[in-house]
This record gives structure tokens, C-alpha cells and sequence, in this order.
């Protein structure tokens, strides 16, 4: 399968940050926002490993800083568990204290060259460029990789903005020389246009936490990521 054939300190070879594994566990990106899902989070997630979700970012804007330091343990062990990257949305500090693989980063969040200072070279680094200039500045400033949208509709991000689209991703590929990933909007049916474009894999929310099957659901989101690389392969 493509989970088989197939992100601070490294402890093994399952933890490899190199580019070469980094490309890899960006294939399907989950972030798990437990105001996105009905049931437990931890279930949800760990049946979306299960089905071959490769990296697992914690976005829980209100909960206590204990809340999603308990969370963010909780969700590391797991993703480790299966080979999984882990990635704390926004806060760097939380991300440092849980062990995790890395952070995202925003517009309005620590900036990038102060964000690389205080992780260091092994913590990968996730931004969300809102236009051209900002998709390059970050990638001279430290990014390991980027987030792309939202490409299609979405009601999961209540600030998401407008579709950009798969001509936005094609464009942001070019100019970024580093990995992309699209997010917003994105179905099992739609993802493979996705990487077809240009991404190396797809962000979701809903299409897993609000999936009736969470498994099945990152299951066919990773044969869609699949089927489509091998189509750019060949």
C-alpha cells in the first residue's frame, strides 16, 4: 500500500525528517479540531491512522493551554506509533513541550525567521501563505512546507476566505521550490485534481471528522493521493 511503500528530536528512522520522508507523510493531513467532530477526537484520529493518514495537526483554539498539552501528548504518541508526523497549529511553545514533529504557522503568528530561531533545524515549520510574495518570502525564510487555500468551498475554517482553486495550487508550486500541500474543501473525489496540480498531498477536516467511518474515509483520501502520484510518475 502506499502507507507501507510509502514531523523535535529524532528517534528513530520512523521519526526521519528528511525531505525525502517529510514528502511522504504529507500525502493525507488531518487536522483533528475537536470542535469539528461529534465524538472523541482521540477515536477519530486514531482511526484515521489507521487509514493511512500520514501527518495529524492539533488545532484546538479553546481549550485550556493544559487542555491541548494533554491533547497534543496524547495525539504524539499515537502518530508515532504508526510512523506518523505530528504538528501543533500556531503554537510553538506547546509543540517544544508535547515533543512534537513540528508546528504551523500562520499570517498573523510568530514570524517564520523567529519561529526557525527558537525551534531549531530539526522542528519542521508549516505556513499558510496568503498570496505569491508570502509564499516565497516564506520559503527564503525557513518553511519546510506550505498550505494551499482553501482550493475548493469549506465550513470547517469560519475565517478560510475565498476558493483559490487548482490554479492557485499549480501557480504556488512553481514559486514555493518546496513541498505544498492543498486544504479547504477537499473530498476523496476532488483530491486527486489536487496533486494532479501540484501538491504533494491534501489537508482535510471534515471529510474525516465528520466521515460516518473516519477509517474508510482517510482510507479513500490515501488511494486518491496515491493513484494520483503514480499518474504524475508515469
Amino acid at each position: 500500500t502506499e502507507r507501507t511503500s510509502l514531523s523535535v528530536v529524532i528517534l528513530s528512522e520512523a521519526k526521519d525528517l528528511s525531505l525525502f520522508n517529510l514528502r511522504r507523510r504529507l500525502a493525507v493531513y488531518l487536522v483533528a479540531d475537536p470542535e469539528q467532530t461529534n465524538r472523541d477526537l482521540l477515536s477519530d484520529v486514531e482511526a484515521a491512522l489507521a487509514g493511512g493518514t500520514t501527518c495529524v495537526q492539533l488545532r484546538a483554539k479553546r481549550l485550556t493551554d493544559r487542555a491541548v498539552l494533554d491533547f497534543a501528548r496524547a495525539l504524539v504518541e499515537r502518530c508515532h506509533r504508526v510512523g506518523a508526523l505530528f504538528v501543533m497549529n500556531d503554537r510553538i511553545d506547546l509543540a517544544l513541550a508535547a515533543g512534537a514533529d513540528g508546528v504551523h504557522l500562520g499570517v498573523d503568528d510568530l514570524p517564520l525567521r523567529e519561529a526557525r530561531r527558537l525551534a531549531g533545524k530539526d522542528v519542521v515549520i508549516g505556513y499558510s501563505p496568503e498570496t505569491d510574495e508570502q509564499t516565497t518570502q516564506a520559503r527564503d525564510e525557513g518553511a519546510d512546507y506550505l498550505g494551499v487555500g482553501p482550493v475548493y468551498g469549506t465550513v470547517s475554517k469560519d475565517d478560510a476566505g475565498e476558493a483559490v482553486g487548482l490554479e492557485t495550487i499549480r501557480r504556488r508550486a512553481r514559486l514555493a521550490a518546496i513541498p505544498i500541500i492543498g486544504i479547504g474543501g477537499i473530498t476523496p473525489g476532488n483530491a486527486g485534481d489536487v496533486v494532479r496540480a501540484g501538491a504533494f498531498g491534501v489537508a482535510v477536516v471534515g471529510a474525516i471528522l465528520r466521515a460516518s467511518d473516519p477509517e474508510q474515509a482517510a482510507r479513500n483520501l490515501s488511494r486518491a493521493v496515491a493513484s494520483a502520484r503514480a499518474d504524475e510518475r508515469a
